[in-house]
Parts: C-alpha cells; structure tokens; sequence
C-alpha cells in the first residue's frame, strides 16, 4: 500500500464537497463500480453489518485498487477496532453511539500513536507496506491521513456537540438521525424534515462550521443533496449499493407490468 495522500481530506480542504456511498453486500465487484463512477469513498458498515473475516481486507484492498478511500464504521464500544481498521489499510474510521466528549477523546485517542493518542505501533500490517514502510513517514502518514469521525445520534451527543467538535484529531461527524429518533423516544425513525431532527443537525453543522470540521450524512438522492450542502453538510453519502440495486430492479419490474398491461 502507497501512502499517499487522503482523497477525501484533500478536496474538503480545497473546499469542496465530496460524494460517497454505503456498501452493505460486501462484494469487491460493487467496490470497483464505486471506483467507476468517480465515488470519493465508501462507507463500510460493521456496527450493523456482522463481518470479522477476511472479507473485510479483501474489500479495502478492492476500495484502494479502485481509487476509493475506504471509510470503516466501527462499534464504539471495542477501541481496538479503530487501529484494527487503520492497520488494515481504512481510508478513515467513524466510531458509533458517541455520547459524550469522553467517548469522543477516547475514538481519537485510539486512532493516534503517542503522545497525541494510545494507538500501539505495529507496521507489521498492510499500510505499513508489512513492514517495509516502518518509521517516521508512516507515523506521520498515520497520524494525519486517515479521516477520524463519531456518531452524532443521541440527545446527549446533540447537547455537547460544540465540545465534541472542538476535539483535536477529529475530522467530521456522522449525523444519525434514526437512533436520534430512538433517543428522543420516539419508537421509530423521524423523517429528516420532522424538527425534531432538522433542529439538532442545524446545531451540529454549526458547531463543525465553527472548528474547521465536517459533516456526513445519508442524503438520498439529488434534491437530498442539493438541500443539505446548502445547510453546509460537505461530505454526502447517496444510497447504499443494496438500494440503489434495489431502486433500479424495481423501475425494471414496474417497466415490464407497465409493458403488459399495454400488450
């Protein structure tokens, strides 16, 4: 693996917005169509996606073969998962259910080597080249590349938001506006025009805005886009892989029905 500069960090500080995506199917062929379409990166799901194998390097080498930055959500609750996943050779790590600025510190602190964080040091691994890339470059590498979020998807997160992002060493957030919705306990997800949702992300776009951070969230489609970069979202994530899949089968099955229903 190259160590080359953060596709993602590199335009969003150029001020730019950058376009991303979801895979949940695991397949190294969906991870190349990423590639093909001019994706900046993919958001791989393992806080509800349950893969610990092998699998997950095949795809991050898939991502970086394809030119994508690979992003890994992790559970919050395991911080050996974040240098886990930086070892392996993730393009950025976001750490889910923050709640608090401790639980932010600590994301943080596990991405970094010391004394800015407790990371162990190992180059023993595919972004350390297994070795060969061991010393000063990668440490640096390490320490500044990779994008470092959390979860922004509770009450509590919303409350101390501006402390959160104040945080050194941490990128962006991931707004969560369906466990926002639990938090609120509302029983099930909101829509992302209720206020009770619109509200808290205005607050946490601003509290990004004021240190120089990034926010993420799942826009949809087009106008879904279109509205949230207005607001001042910068990183814009449109349909996972399985619904984009799903959305276009299901136009084909309505074509065809459309079709006999003519014949």
């Amino acid at each position: 693996m190259k160590l080359e500069p953060n596709k993602v960090r590199g335009k969003l500080n150029d001020g730019r917005i950058v376009a991303g995506s979801v895979i949940y199917s695991w397949s190294p062929e969906i991870m190349d169509q990423a590639g093909l379409a001019g994706l900046d990166y993919m958001r791989i799901d393992t806080e509800h996606g349950w893969r610990r194998d092998g699998a997950m390097e095949a795809l991050i080498r898939a991502a970086r073969a394809a030119g994508v930055e690979p992003i890994l959500r992790v559970d919050g609750d395991d911080p050996f998962l974040v240098r886990k996943a930086l070892e392996i050779g993730a393009g950025g790590v976001v750490v889910a259910h923050v709640n608090s600025v401790a639980d932010a510190r600590a994301a943080v602190s596990a991405s970094k080597f010391p004394p800015r964080g407790v990371r162990g040091y190992g180059a023993a691994c595919f972004s350390g080249g297994w070795g060969t890339l061991s010393g000063p470059g990668w440490s640096h590498w390490s320490d500044t590349e990779p994008m470092i979020g959390v979860m922004v998807e509770s009450v509590e997160a919303v409350e101390c938001v501006d402390e959160i992002m104040a945080l050194d060493g941490l990128d962006f957030a991931l707004f969560g506006p369906s466990d926002l919705s639990m938090s609120l306990g509302n029983g099930h997800p909101l829509p992302m025009s209720d206020e009770r949702i619109e509200e808290p992300l205005k607050r946490i776009i601003a509290a990004a805005k004021k240190h120089g951070k990034h926010v993420s969230l799942t826009a949809g489609n087009k106008a879904g886009m279109m509205k949230y970069a207005a607001m001042g979202v910068s990183m814009l994530e449109v349909s996972s892989d399985v619904e984009a899949i799903r959305t276009a089968w299901t136009e084909t099955v309505r074509t065809a029905g459309d079709l006999n229903a003519e014949a």
